[in-house]
C-alpha cells in the first residue's frame, strides 16, 4: 500500500509534466551514455597527458642518469684496474656528468610526486630509494677510489642502475599512449643495453690484467647472454616506426665488432690473455657506438614518442573521441526535435484548454446571461463550428464547439420560452394591477362614507387583502424584469416607508417598530424598497410562532442606512442560511425555483436599487435580515408634511402614529 501512494505522489499530474517525462526518458539515456563515452575520453586524455608530464619531469632525467651512471660505473672500473692521470680526469668529467643528471632526477622526482603516486602506488617507495642512491652516490666512490676496487665499483653501480629499472620498470607498466611502443619492450631494450654497458665495464676492469678472471668471465658471459636474449627479439616486438633506428645499430658494423669481440672473450675463457690494448680499443671503440646507437634509438622509442603523442590526437582519441562528438550532435538533435514536438504538443493542448476555459468560464456564460436577459444570440457568431480535419487535438476542438453549439442553442431556446411565460405573466399582472387599483379605489371611496364600525372593519380586511395582492402582482412584474407601476416625486420619511411595508403583508399587528432615524428615501427608490422591506418582514412574520413578535429597527450608519428585521422564530441552520443568502446575492436567478420565490423578489430589488441583503443569526435564536440602503437613496432632512402613502389607511389600527415613532428633539 505504501509502495502504491509513494509511486502514485511520483506520477506526474498534468499534462506538461507527463509530456516532458515521455520525451525525457530517452533524452536522459542517451545523455547517460555520452557521458560515459565523454568520461572515457576524458580519462584517456587525462591519461595521456599525465603520462607526457611524468615522461617530461622524471622518465627523461632518469634515463639521462642511467647513461651517466653507466659512464662512471666504466670510468672507475678501468681506473681501479691501472690507475693513471688520465683515468683521474675521465672519471671527473664522469662524475661531474652524473650529478647533473641526479639533480635533474631529484628535481623532476618532487614535481611529479603526485602523478607518481596516481600511476602506481609503489612508485614513491621506489623514487625514494634511488633517491638515497643518488645522496648515497659520494660515499659509493669513496669505497671505490683505488686500485682493486673495480668489483666493487661494477657491484655499487650495477645496484644503482638496477633501482633505476624498478622506477622506470614502475612507470612504464602505465603507459597507455599508442604513439609509444609497449613500454615493457623499451624496457628490454634498456636492459640489454646495460648489459652492453656491464660487458665495457667487465673488460675495463680487465684491461690491467690482460685477462678475466673467473668472476669477471662469469659476469661478462652473464651480460652477453643478456644481451642477446633481450636485443634481438624486443626489436623484433616493436612498430616499425621505432624498428628502424634498432636495425641499424644491429646492422652496423660496430655492432658486428661488439659481437666478435664477445665471441673471443667467451671463446678464450676465464684467464686467457685476450684483453690486450689494441682489441680493448677497438672494442670499446665499438661499444661505445653500440651504446650511442641504443640510446638514441631508445629516446626514440620511449621518452621520445611519449613526448610527442597529443592528448587530442586520433591515437587517443579514435573511435571514443568519434563516439563523444556524434554523442554531443546526437544528444543536442534529440532535445531539439524534442523540445519542439513537445512544446507544440503542449502548446496545441494549452491552446485547447485555454479554449474551453474561455467558452465554460467567459464566452458560455455571457452569452447565457444576454439570452436571460432577453437579448438575442447569433449561435454562428458566438461559437462557428469548424469542419472536422486535422488530427485529433483539432477534432476535440471541433468537439468543444459542437457542444458550445447545442449549449447555446438549448438555453436560447429555454430563453425564447421564458420570455413567452414572463410576456404571459407581465400581461396577466398589469390586468390584475389595473383590477386592484380599481378595486382600491372603490374601497377608499367605500371608506369615506359613514358606516358602522363592523362594517368599517369588515372594509378594511378587504382593502389589506387586495393591497397584498397588488404586492404580489407586482412581484411578478419584478421577477419579469419589468419596473412596478407605483412611485414618488418627493423623498418620503422613513418611518412611513417602513409603516406601508408592514402593511402589506398578513398580520401587521405582530410587528414592532422600534426607533427610527430622521431621514427620508427618495421617491423613486421608495416604491421597490417598501416591496422589499415587506417580503423580508412577511417572511420572518412566516416562520414565527403566531404569538411571536417581528422586530424592524433602523440605524444611521456612515456607509448608509441599516433596516434590522428580527423574528422570535426557529432560526436556520448553516447551510439552509447559506443558500437563502446565495439566493438572495447571485447575480443568476432561476425562474424555475418555485421554493421561496420572495427571496427572487428581494434579489431582483436589490440588484436594481444598488441595496445590500443578508440573512444571519440573531442572539434571540431566530434570523435577522439586514438591507443597507447606500446613502445615495436618502437624505437626512425631513420634509414638513406627512405624505400619504397608498394602502396604508389602517395604519392608525395596527401601527403606533408617526408622532409616536419619531424621538422627540430637546429643548
Amino acid at each position: 500500500m505504501r509502495v502504491t501512494r509513494t509511486t502514485e505522489r511520483l506520477r506526474p499530474r498534468s499534462v506538461r509534466a507527463k509530456i516532458v517525462a515521455l520525451l525525457m526518458l530517452p533524452i536522459v539515456s542517451l545523455m547517460a551514455l555520452w557521458g560515459f563515452a565523454a568520461v572515457t575520453t576524458a580519462s584517456s586524455i587525462d591519461d595521456t597527458q599525465r603520462v607526457k608530464d611524468v615522461n617530461a619531469e622524471l622518465l627523461a632525467p632518469l634515463d639521462d642518469f642511467v647513461s651517466a651512471l653507466q659512464t662512471e660505473r666504466t670510468a672507475v672500473a678501468r681506473r681501479a684496474a691501472a690507475p693513471d692521470p688520465a683515468g683521474l680526469d675521465a672519471i671527473e668529467d664522469a662524475r661531474r656528468a652524473t650529478d647533473r643528471a641526479a639533480a635533474a632526477f631529484r628535481n623532476g622526482a618532487n614535481a611529479a610526486t603526485a602523478d607518481a603516486e596516481l600511476l602506481d602506488a609503489g612508485l614513491p617507495a621506489r623514487i625514494d630509494r634511488l633517491e638515497a642512491d643518488a645522496r648515497g652516490l659520494t660515499a659509493l666512490r669513496e669505497r671505490t677510489d683505488g686500485k682493486g676496487t673495480a668489483q666493487a665499483a661494477f657491484t655499487g653501480y650495477s645496484t644503482v642502475i638496477e633501482h633505476a629499472f624498478a622506477v622506470t620498470g614502475a612507470l612504464t607498466g602505465e603507459n597507455g599512449t599508442d604513439a609509444a611502443s609497449e613500454a615493457r619492450v623499451v624496457l628490454e631494450l634498456a636492459r640489454a643495453r646495460e648489459a652492453v654497458a656491464q660487458e665495457q665495464a667487465v673488460l675495463a676492469a680487465a684491461s690491467a690484467a690482460g685477462n678475466l678472471t673467473t668472476q669477471q668471465y662469469t659476469q661478462f658471459v652473464g651480460a652477453v647472454a643478456t644481451q642477446r636474449e633481450l636485443l634481438r627479439p624486443a626489436v623484433a616486438d616493436l612498430k616499425p616506426a621505432h624498428r628502424a633506428a634498432y636495425d641499424a645499430v644491429l646492422d652496423s658494423g660496430g655492432y658486428d665488432g661488439l659481437a666478435a669481440g664477445e665471441d673471443r672473450v667467451r671463446g678464450a675463457g676465464p684467464g686467457a690473455s685476450v684483453v690486450s690494448a689494441g682489441f680493448l680499443r677497438d672494442w670499446d671503440q665499438a661499444a661505445d657506438a653500440v651504446l650511442k646507437g641504443l640510446a638514441a634509438a631508445e629516446s626514440d622509442a620511449g621518452t621520445g614518442a611519449t613526448a610527442k603523442a597529443n592528448p587530442f590526437g586520433w591515437d587517443t582519441l579514435g573511435a571514443s573521441g568519434i563516439a563523444v562528438v556524434l554523442g554531443l550532435v546526437g544528444v543536442l538533435l534529440s532535445l531539439l526535435v524534442s523540445v519542439g514536438v513537445g512544446r507544440g504538443l503542449i502548446v496545441e493542448l494549452l491552446d485547447l484548454r485555454n479554449s474551453a476555459l474561455e467558452v465554460a468560464g467567459r464566452r458560455l456564460p455571457k452569452a447565457m446571461r444576454r439570452l436571460h436577459a432577453g437579448q438575442g444570440v447569433d449561435i454562428d457568431a458566438e461559437a462557428p463550428m469548424r469542419r472536422l480535419v486535422g488530427d485529433e487535438l483539432a477534432q476535440v476542438g471541433s468537439a468543444l464547439t459542437a457542444v458550445q453549439r447545442a449549449a447555446l442553442k438549448a438555453a436560447s431556446e429555454r430563453a425564447e420560452l421564458l420570455s413567452g411565460i414572463s410576456g404571459v405573466y407581465v400581461s396577466l399582472a398589469r390586468r390584475s394591477q389595473v383590477l386592484l387599483h380599481r378595486q382600491l379605489d372603490l374601497l377608499h371611496r367605500l371608506e369615506q362614507r359613514p358606516r358602522d364600525p363592523a362594517e368599517m372593519q369588515e372594509l378594511y380586511q378587504v382593502d389589506h387583502l387586495a393591497t397584498r395582492m397588488r404586492r404580489h402582482s407586482e412581484s411578478l412584474l419584478i421577477l419579469s424584469g419589468i419596473a412596478p407601476g407605483r412611485g414618488w416625486r418627493d423623498p418620503i420619511p422613513l418611518v412611513d416607508v417602513l409603516r406601508a411595508a408592514v402593511a402589506e403583508i398578513e398580520q401587521p399587528g405582530r410587528v414592532q417598530i422600534w426607533a427610527v432615524p430622521r431621514v427620508s428615501v427618495h421617491g423613486g427608490s421608495v416604491a421597490d424598497v417598501i416591496h422589499l422591506l415587506a417580503e423580508l418582514v412577511e417572511n420572518a412574520a412566516s416562520f414565527s410562532p403566531p404569538s411571536a413578535h417581528v422586530r424592524l429597527r433602523a440605524a444611521r450608519m456612515r456607509e448608509g442606512l441599516v433596516i434590522e428585521i428580527e423574528d422570535s422564530g426557529f432560526g436556520m441552520d448553516e447551510e439552509a442560511m447559506a443558500e437563502a443568502n446565495r439566493k438572495i446575492q447571485s447575480e443568476n436567478v432561476d425562474l424555475l425555483d418555485a421554493k421561496q420565490i420572495g427571496l427572487f423578489v428581494v434579489n431582483r430589488i436589490a440588484a436594481r436599487q444598488g441595496l445590500s441583503v443578508e440573512l444571519r443569526s440573531s442572539v434571540s435564536g431566530g434570523a435577522t435580515a439586514a438591507v443597507l440602503i447606500p446613502e445615495n437613496l436618502i437624505r437626512d432632512d425631513m420634509p414638513v408634511h406627512d405624505a400619504a402613502l397608498p394602502g396604508d389607511q389602517d395604519g392608525g389600527r395596527t401601527l403606533a402614529p408617526a408622532s409616536a415613532l419619531i424621538p422627540q428633539q430637546p429643548g
